[in-house]
């Protein structure tokens, strides 16, 4: 068999990262690790080549190279899904389809070939021992969840690295949570499912023998969701891995906000390398907490718990939503002062929205309030269902929210608010990269000469410069980022 695996495009929008990848010459944040592990879930002898949209053009003829498309995207790639899918009909190819998107919108796709769903580990080999007695059927679902222990590693032999700005590797799928607005559970389950630490470090090793030095993601939704598991087996092996091979990578995933609540695993990741954590902060009221069922959330000082979070020596990246019922007029500006004070440079805000089989989609549908499909976009300034608050009122909110913490003065002060409190445990290990060179050069033309902020630029570019020397690189990347932010703004 010939097989094509393709992951379409993303657009451009705030988690593109697109006019910041520019900086460091990379045409994508992550490669696409779902496909690369199922891969390595088909037949060793099959022929398997891989076409990143955000990274590689599609022809016709790779298209008819293909005894079948393997096709897995996100919600947020469906247009580009869709186009592909046209592509490969007009060149009579055969499509596997399969991934979150399919998952969750079956129903709009049963047109496809094959739709194989839910967790490839499972469904997957159905449908193999189906083709290979001539009779693949048209869909493969199952209500388990994988025993990911078995997982194989990816094939990271079918990317380039080069063109990416991260690796990535997942640990664990599930999140012990149930927010309403939320569809991981929908997608992976509650109770969170692990690897073992001889797999994590399995996976670790086939990055760095890839040649990769540099960022690397774990792309858990909620990495703490065993916190037992992670202080007694996985950080402390990760820490030892990490520092027999003089510290690589720089890690980072995601969280909850009870990470500040345990001080010996915010220690432990410390230790093991982690640099930033991006935590689902939601909202600063109360009522709109209770509202989504974001329990991990209430009852608590939210900026001490960043805070403890940034002293710890991780980064703090945080999401935030607003369009609760529960929002009042004053929200806009409550949010705006909380990601100021809270000193969280990437704050990524976008508006609520109802992903298909989530608590919130069922609600909005049982009282007519759903208006479309949720595009897999809450930072596009659409809102798929019917607002408590005045549209108008909430959209014009939301962009003021916007226009204001990306504005380089608001922005600026956040980078140098966060710096001079923050205090990494770990010393970080250099690992020259001529990207980063090329990076600095490109902000001091883009960012300090033709921007209308080019004075916040220069004030934080010197102040780290003598102040905090050993954060200018991050210094310098936030910067990088704030430009991505505002044009992405400015775009909308």
């Amino acid at each position: 068999m010939n097989i094509l695996m393709i992951y379409p495009m993303y657009p451009n929008t705030f988690w593109s990262f697109r006019h910041a990848l520019k900086f460091v010459s990379k045409k994508a944040s992550f490669p696409p690790l779902g496909l690369l592990t199922v891969a390595a879930l088909l037949p060793d002898d099959w022929n398997k080549k891989l076409i990143d949209l955000n990274t590689t053009p599609l022809t016709d003829s790779d298209i008819r190279w293909a005894d079948y498309v393997f096709l897995s995207a996100m919600s947020i790639q469906s247009e580009s899904a869709n186009t592909v899918i046209e592509r490969c009909r007009q060149c009579k190819t055969k499509i596997v389809a399969g991934g979150p998107l399919f998952t969750s919108s079956s129903d709009q796709y049963d047109h496809l070939d094959h739709l194989v769903l839910n967790e490839a580990e499972i469904t997957l080999p159905l449908f193999l021992r189906d083709l290979a007695a001539g009779t693949p059927q048209h869909k493969y679902t199952t209500n388990e969840w994988a025993d990911i222990s078995a997982t194989p590693l990816p094939l990271w032999n079918l990317v380039d690295h080069t063109q990416y700005s991260s690796m990535n590797i997942q640990y664990s799928r599930g999140c012990p949570y149930e927010c309403d607005f939320c569809d991981i559970t929908v997608l992976y389950g509650r109770r969170p499912r692990t690897k073992t630490k001889e797999q994590v470090i399995a996976e670790l090793d086939a990055v760095y023998a890839s040649g990769w030095r540099g960022p690397l993601f774990f792309v858990d939704d909620n990495f703490i969701g065993n916190k037992n598991k992670l202080k007694k087996e996985i950080l402390p092996a990760i820490a030892k891995w990490n520092h027999e091979h003089n510290h690589p990578f720089y890690l980072n995933t995601e969280a909850s906000i009870n990470l500040a609540d345990d001080e010996v695993l915010l220690q432990l990741m410390a230790a093991a390398g982690f640099e930033s954590v991006f935590i689902g902060i939601e909202s600063p009221n109360e009522k709109s907490l209770l509202e989504c069922n974001k329990i991990q959330n209430r009852n608590r000082d939210m900026i001490l718990s960043v805070k403890k979070i940034q002293q710890a020596g991780l980064e703090v990246q945080g999401g935030f939503i607003v369009g609760f019922d529960n929002d009042h007029p004053l929200i806009f500006d409550e949010l705006i002062q909380f990601i100021q004070q809270s000193g969280i440079v990437t704050a990524m805000v976008g508006l609520l929205n109802a992903p298909r089989g989530t608590k919130l989609h069922k609600k909005m549908l049982d009282e007519g309030r759903m208006l479309a499909n949720f595009t897999g976009s809450n930072t596009d300034f659409s809102i798929n269902f019917i607002p408590r608050m005045d549209c108008d009122a909430l959209l014009n909110g939301y962009k003021r929210i916007v226009s204001t913490i990306y504005s380089p003065k608001k922005y600026h002060e956040r980078i140098m608010q966060f710096l001079q409190t923050f205090d990494p445990k770990q010393k970080k290990v250099f690992h020259f990269n001529p990207n980063y060179v090329q990076a600095l050069l490109r902000s001091m033309f883009l960012l300090g000469i033709v921007s209308a902020g080019r004075k916040y630029y220069w004030k934080l570019f010197f102040w780290t410069l003598f102040r905090k020397p050993q954060f200018f690189s991050l210094a310098i990347g936030f910067a990088i980022y704030g430009f991505h932010f505002r044009k992405i703004s400015q775009d909308y």
